[in-house]
């Protein structure tokens, strides 16, 4: 998929650049009924009021006709649309409507230009992997001890202020009355979390009784890693508490480390949207894309997840992938999504959400052609089950939800040690590592600075090259151990993928 730019111009119409098969401008300004917008060379009166970031149709389209966005189809007109007509959730439905057939039709990517990249200051870890934090987590194998887990993190990292970069526990409310995949889920992700390189030291804390047993947790996790790891069984122990405290501090103690420089190619890059608007997939998402690209390029990782959101615009993406066997997994976990939610009676078009649609988005096409503009234009290498470490360098697709919470738990546990949040409409959330937010709009980075890292809407001045050259000098500083927003607010937290039985 190509890089989309729309420009405002000047007076007396507002001049909106489009390109030429679309059926829809995306206003930078709103306007007015009687207002003239000027498409490339042709002008077209808005017939009502319409919103900023919201469409207006530069052409008419027939009813039952497809209407295009991004060189795509985003759905078909429920009813006739004129020119100057607001497009949107009253005249455009989604066509989406269950599982598919795909054919594999590679188009791979031409090999990008060599260019010198800034590497970053890294720890650098036993088994090769670099590290952007050097933190002792604390993780609970179930929620009845997840409270004290906060407690024991939020006495231990003042203690250990100068030796490492923080203790953070992650509570969640899983572990227990959950039965077969959806308790194999919960064991997964947390151990998964566990492997993660951020994670210097690592308190696995177990209540006893749990379903989610220690012992099943520690089968799970490799020797190197196991040689990190201490456990705390509550119910077993004199004095937990205290029992946690002195494995936080042996772990700080073996955990202390510099940071050494480190090419490019040492860095795992989550990448991630959420409170999309209609500006995410021209803003923020295209430069995300740049910065895939260039790491994939340079050798590094790159994982992206939300199978939900790329339903539409999949096939972008299968036409990218390396061979065929990563194309079959590919389709095998599109089709089994769609399954999941037509097998729950539900439609696999749920989506957007209210807030997408506040902010422009009409169908569920329309937001995952957006979406997958984060993967830029490079090679699907593998796919990765939920759960499961990141194998291989380059772009990896990782099973999961749209879900914020859950989809940036899911990054980390495959192995991201830093997480580029593309949004429009604006979040606090922060996930295990740093979680850089990309603001889609100057109005968002305005008003939420507190949250914001950086703002995407500065492509439409200087174009995506200059961005991108920014935002990369900014991705370089966090992992270089400049706090992220959501590090700065104490913005952590997990979300645990719940699909089954609760006994």
């Amino acid at each position: 998929m190509a890089y989309f730019r729309v420009m405002l111009d000047v007076s007396p119409a507002r001049a909106v650049r489009v390109d030429r098969d679309d059926d829809v401008a995306l206003l930078l300004d709103p306007v007015a009924a009687g207002d003239v917008v000027a498409v490339d060379d042709e002008r077209v009166v808005a017939r009502v009021d319409i919103a900023v970031g919201h469409k207006i149709a530069v052409r008419a389209v027939a009813a039952g006709a497809p209407v295009r966005r991004y060189r795509s189809p985003i759905g078909f007109a429920r009813s006739p649309i004129a020119a100057g007509e607001h497009v949107h959730v009253h005249n455009v439905a989604t066509a989406l409507v269950g599982e598919d057939a795909y054919r594999y039709a590679p188009a791979l990517p031409p090999a990008p230009e060599p260019r010198v990249e800034p590497g970053f200051a890294g720890y650098v870890r036993a088994d090769g992997s670099v590290a952007t934090r050097n933190e002792i987590w604390v993780l609970p194998t179930v929620g009845c001890v997840g409270r004290l887990g906060e407690r024991i993190a939020a006495q231990a990292s003042p203690r250990h202020a100068g030796r490492i970069d923080g203790v953070h526990a992650f509570n969640h409310p899983f572990g227990c009355s959950q039965l077969g995949d959806d308790l194999n889920r919960t064991g997964a992700i947390l151990a998964a979390l566990a492997c993660n390189p951020n994670a210097g030291g690592v308190v696995l804390l177990g209540l006893g009784c749990e379903s989610n047993q220690l012992d099943a947790m520690l089968a799970r996790l490799p020797a190197d890693v196991l040689a990190r790891v201490r456990t705390v069984r509550a119910q077993a122990s004199a004095d937990e508490f205290a029992e946690a405290m002195a494995a936080v501090d042996e772990l700080a103690e073996a955990a202390e480390a510099k940071r050494q420089a480190v090419p490019l190619s040492a860095l795992r890059l989550g990448v991630k949207c959420g409170g999309s608007d209609s500006m995410s997939g021209l803003t923020a998402n295209p430069l995300i894309g740049r910065m895939t690209d260039r790491v994939a390029a340079a050798g590094g990782t790159v994982l992206m997840t939300e199978i939900p959101e790329i339903f539409g615009a999949e096939r972008l993406l299968m036409a990218r992938c390396a061979d065929e066997g990563v194309f079959d997994r590919l389709v095998e976990v599109t089709n089994r999504f769609k399954r999941y939610f037509l097998d729950h009676g539900e439609p696999v078009s749920e989506n957007p959400s209210p807030g997408n649609i506040a902010g422009g988005i009409t169908t569920l096409e329309e937001k995952s052609l957006g979406a997958v503009q984060k993967g830029g234009l490079a090679t699907v290498c593998d796919v990765l089950d939920y759960g499961e470490p990141v194998r291989t360098p380059g772009l990896s697709v990782v099973d999961g939800p749209g879900n914020d919470a859950v989809s940036t738990t899911a990054l980390a546990a495959a192995g991201a040690t830093i997480t580029l949040f593309s949004t429009g409409r604006g979040t606090p959330l922060g996930s295990p590592v740093p979680t850089m937010k990309i603001a889609t709009n100057r109005d968002l980075a305005t008003r939420k600075a507190g949250w914001i890292d950086f703002d995407a809407s500065i492509v439409l001045d200087d174009g995506q090259d200059t961005a991108a050259d920014a935002l990369l000098a900014r991705i370089v500083a966090v992992a270089s151990g400049e706090p992220a927003r959501n590090e700065v607010n104490e913005e952590r937290a997990i979300g645990i993928w719940k699909s089954g039985v609760t006994l």
